[in-house]
């Protein structure tokens, strides 16, 4: 058989919410090109689904003739539209990582079939969620082969392309989703299947939502609200520790030394104390140019006082006592106008002043912070109004408290108009484009957003008893300790994987990390392990030191017999340590060797890393790693079906003459 195409390879990973599909793999890995919601609406007849919401299309421009006839003498029917938009009454046939309606799973890999249409001699990749049973792979298989007549086919695991994705033959893959998560430990591609924890619950996206919601729900605040400030920029996970902004102003609120204050503005001992007006680049106190008292124009109390003294008995020889009074009220009056104006101008000033480092800081710094909410329960009530598109969309426009957007165009590929067919009209016939406004689609019509400020709520969302990250370290600690090579356990320490869209919300994974360093690491110069050799010994023995020139040579009983009987009883300085020697004499057995390599703390690890996303793939830098899996996919459908295509060669995938051969339950034999 002739190797496959790189255009003719479709590959598709399902999800609890989310379900990513290619067809074709491009020159450089990008990442998935469809992106399809893993849920179905239920047709008219039984057993049948819909891609997307049907209701009924309200008719307002002939509402005389909706129960009439028509001309014909045909009684108008009524008109349907897709609404691509909504989710209501939607089936979601994947809970937990579990598919729990057959029927429903199917029509969606039916429908996606569809909309990419491949050619029979296109292989198809399918991602393996770890809950699926043996019996859901069998019958995954048997649709495949039997409903899209695919040449070729192979179930990859989630956490095997989580590896191929990072580089890494050795990781344990942590898998956030939307209300799971899965723990796998993978040794040199093979997956460790007795020690994988799958769908642990109250793990995933979820969590957070939940969190979020039992916070802010007493302000008012909806699930919906709460799912749509988790995905903001502004809901951060601090590490621990790390207090709150209003705490931690409280906490430095005051001077830790009086003295300090008093003589040098600083509120304590040691660097960034000083919160003074000169350490915060305001104007110091004082008399003197560039002061907020002294100045050339500044006029002090006693000035006020003896101005004009001098000159009194001058001003009353003269008879003009009333004309100088009524000239000093007035420069009085302009003097304390004129100061009146500065302060209002400094208050404007440190206000604005104030208003911009409020926008410098860091998020983690501000006690509220302000997003974008789009109501979609709003635009449910406007969509089920008497009012028409054009309604629909003036109302929505009336509502809309956020910017305009940038690109008011819709980007759906399913819709039937065109941006370029529209230019091309309205280029060619202005007449018709001055006397004909285009009609906004109601099935297209975006949500209103608003503008929603929160405190430091949003920063709670990993908090509380049963915190994810809590139950995700356990989890992680419980796996990798339970893996049964001792000597890949620091390994898939440092080679921690942390994928999914649930650990997407911003500072999800180094929390986690910093957790499993509070709570697990241990620091081997605090244990004494890297010195339990040496710190006990006495000093006239020598010891192994890290060269190890005095450590003795692995070996069977009978050679280390043969070398000490060379040695002289006495302790010289040149030879192995003899209490050592003779602890191993004692403890070793006739034809035993000596392991070259003792693995210390085994249970306990001393360094726990992330691992990164290689650089080599640009496209998926700005993307980040949450689907690195489809990634992966694409690297297993490259190396699987184009470099190694042909049959016999690595049995990676299964080919349509080994599924009538061996039917669906086959599918187990061939494997990456």
């Amino acid at each position: 058989m002739s190797r496959f195409k790189d255009d003719n390879i479709l590959i598709i990973a399902p999800g609890s919410r989310l379900t990513h599909a290619q067809l074709g793999l491009p020159e450089s890995f990008t990442p998935a090109r469809n992106k399809f919601k893993t849920r179905m609406f239920p047709a008219e007849k039984a057993g049948q689904w819909e891609p997307h919401k049907i209701r009924k299309k309200l008719q307002h421009s002939q509402p005389q003739e909706s129960n009439a006839q028509t001309s014909n003498g045909k009684t108008n029917e009524p008109q349907y539209e897709e609404d691509m938009l909504s989710d209501e009454g939607a089936v979601w046939p994947i809970e937990a990582g579990r598919i729990v309606n057959w029927s429903c799973f199917l029509a969606l890999l039916q429908y996606i079939h569809n909309t990419l249409s491949p050619t029979l001699h296109t292989p198809i990749l399918m991602i393996a969620e770890p809950a699926w049973t043996a019996k859901d792979h069998e019958r995954i298989t048997q649709y495949c082969f039997e409903s899209f007549k695919c040449p070729g086919f192979l179930l990859l695991d989630a956490a095997q392309a989580a590896c191929y994705a990072f580089g890494l033959q050795t990781a344990c893959v942590v898998d956030v989703g939307a209300d799971k998560a899965n723990v796998t430990t993978v040794t040199d591609f093979l997956l460790d299947g007795s020690t994988r924890a799958t769908s642990i619950p109250d793990c995933g996206g979820e969590a957070l939502t939940k969190r979020l919601h039992e916070l802010l729900e007493p302000k008012g605040f909806t699930r919906n609200m709460c799912e749509q400030l988790k995905k903001s920029p502004i809901c951060e996970i601090l590490p621990p520790g790390t207090p709150l902004p209003g705490q931690q102003a409280s906490q430095s609120k005051g001077d830790n030394n009086p003295a300090a204050a008093v003589s040098t503005g600083a509120n304590g001992s040691g660097a960034n104390q000083r919160h003074t007006a000169g350490a915060l680049g305001e104007a110091p106190r004082g008399p003197g140019v560039g002061t907020e008292i002294g100045g050339k124009d500044a006029i002090t109390k006693e000035e006020e006082d003896n101005d004009g003294v001098l000159d009194v008995a001058n001003i009353v020889a003269s008879g003009k006592m009333n004309e100088y009074l009524e000239k000093k009220e007035r420069e009085k009056q302009e003097k304390a106008a004129a100061k009146a104006d500065k302060k209002k101008g400094a208050d404007a000033a440190k206000a604005a002043e104030a208003a911009k480092s409020q926008a410098r800081l860091r998020n983690s710094d501000k006690e509220k912070a302000t997003f974008l909410y789009e109501d979609d329960a709003l635009l449910e009530v406007l969509k089920g109004s008497t009012l028409d598109s054009n309604g629909v969309a003036e109302a929505k426009a009336a509502l809309d408290e956020a910017p305009a957007r940038k690109n008011s165009t819709t980007t759906n590929l399913n819709t039937s108009t065109s941006t370029t067919n529209t230019t091309s009209t309205d280029s060619t016939s202005t007449n018709t484009a001055a006397t004909t406004k285009p009609t906004p689609s109601l099935a297209s019509t975006t949500a209103p957003r608003r503008e929603i400020t929160v405190g430091t709520e949003r920063f709670l969302s990993a908090s509380g008893p049963n915190s994810p990250l809590h139950i995700l370290s356990s989890s992680i600690h419980r796996v990798i300790s339970s893996n049964p090579t001792p000597s890949s356990r620091s390994t898939l320490w440092n080679n921690l994987i942390i994928i999914g869209n649930g650990s997407a919300v911003r500072g999800f994974k180094e929390t986690l990390l910093a957790t499993l360093h509070a709570r697990f690491l241990v620091n081997p110069q605090a244990h004494g392990i890297s010195s339990m050799f040496t710190s006990d010994m006495p000093s006239q023995f020598d010891t192994p030191n890290g060269t190890g020139t005095n450590t003795p040579a692995p070996g069977g009983y009978g050679q280390m017999q043969g070398y000490m009987s060379q040695q002289q009883p006495s302790f010289n300085t040149g030879g192995p340590n003899p209490l050592l020697m003779a602890a191993t004499l004692n403890n070793a057995s006739d034809g035993m060797s000596f392991p070259s390599t003792i693995h210390l703390a085994a249970q306990t690890p001393s360094s726990i890393r992330m691992a990164k996303l290689p650089e080599y793939f640009p496209e998926w830098k700005e993307v980040g790693s949450e689907e690195a899996v489809f990634l992966g996919a694409q690297v297993a459908a490259k190396m699987v079906f184009v470099v190694d295509g042909s049959v016999g060669q690595g049995r990676g995938w299964m080919s349509r003459g080994d599924y009538n051969e061996q039917g669906p339950g086959g599918v187990h034999e061939f494997s990456m």
